[in-house]
């Protein structure tokens, strides 16, 4: 028996944004005169890198996880994630009085180590080019009793990243477009989902590095295809594939990828740092980067973009806005 319901409708990312509320910070969104007239368009940014654990992801942690029955929060949760997601759990499972174990790639940016434990939760290393680290979570999640929550193939995770796109269309009305970043999907699921659910016509544009263009393969081909895991200085972008839940809403609620080059991404960066005065990690900047360096067509009147992120610490930052990285 098959079934037509979307896995994640707009009623779940309403009702996300209940849960979320006084827990999650209602971010600013951001307008720069000189940016629309460098791309010809009202562009309204939805700024995530004032959330907490400064990235989106907490949104989808805390929603996921509270919602975990009383006895299973006691036990615990585990994830994986290279840094913001991981981040997010091990906050969410410190507000809700429970415990996290993530597995981290051994390589993942120092100060996202370093701000996961410092919420205090366990980190378990892997090598992101050779293991596996669903396989490794879902081991130690079976050992211990924990929930594990993913960073993106879960339903209430998606609705909670849903509700940043949610936000920025109360605060400024209908748009034309709304870009995101794309990594595992699970952002540009839920806004799509926000979006789209209100707004039938408004167009959704992910973006991708160049180097980790899985979503944009895995569309043209209308099935998941896989990619080595990619170098890219945008370590929240750096997968193989998209995930299956995200893939099937994105499949059908987006309607174009566009890809980045590091170097867009650096110019980005700066960009945001000089004009707009906000820090911004790679992977968050690739919007922008995509707006920039003319990577979209013909734009609508008023143009959304989530800045995802804003987790760099300030060695990286340097470097990168200076082009050494």
């Amino acid at each position: 028996m098959t079934t037509t319901t979307p896995p994640v409708t707009l009623d779940d990312v309403r009702d996300a944004a209940v849960r979320l509320r006084g827990v999650a910070h209602r971010t600013p969104v951001l307008r720069s005169r000189t940016l629309d007239a460098l791309v010809g368009a009202e562009v309204f940014l939805k700024c995530e890198n004032f959330q907490r654990v400064g990235a989106f992801k907490f949104r989808g942690a805390y929603n996921a996880a509270s919602r975990l029955a009383p006895e299973q929060l006691a036990r615990g949760i585990a994830t994986y994630s290279s840094g913001n997601h991981a981040q997010a759990v091990a906050l969410a499972a410190r507000e809700l009085g429970t415990t996290a174990v993530i597995v981290m790639p051994h390589d993942a940016p120092a100060s996202k180590r370093v701000a996961t434990a410092g919420y205090g939760a366990e980190i378990v290393t892997y090598d992101r080019y050779t293991g596996d680290r669903v396989a490794i979570a879902e081991a130690l999640a079976a050992e211990r009793g924990l929930a594990v929550i993913p960073p993106y193939e879960h339903p209430h995770v998606i609705a909670g990243q849903g509700t940043a796109a949610l936000e920025l269309l109360e605060e400024v009305g209908e748009l034309g477009a709304l870009m995101t970043p794309v990594g595992g999907g699970g952002l540009i699921a839920g806004s799509a989902t926000a979006a789209k659910g209100q707004y039938a016509d408004v167009r959704m544009i992910g973006v991708e590095p160049e180097a980790g263009d899985d979503t944009k393969r895995s569309l043209e081909a209308g099935r998941r295809i896989e990619i080595p895991v990619p170098h890219t200085i945008a370590d929240g972008q750096a997968l193989h594939t998209p995930g299956e839940l995200t893939f099937s809403i994105n499949r059908l609620l987006v309607d174009e990828i566009a890809l980045v080059s590091d170097d867009e991404i650096r110019e980005a960066m700066r960009f945001a740092f000089e004009r707009l005065k906000i820090v911004v990690e790679p992977s968050g900047a690739t919007p922008l980067a995509a707006l920039l360096a003319g990577r979209v067509g013909r734009l609508p009147r008023r143009v959304g973009v989530i800045i995802s992120g804003g987790n760099v610490d300030a060695e990286r930052f340097a470097r990168l806005c200076g082009g050494a990285d």
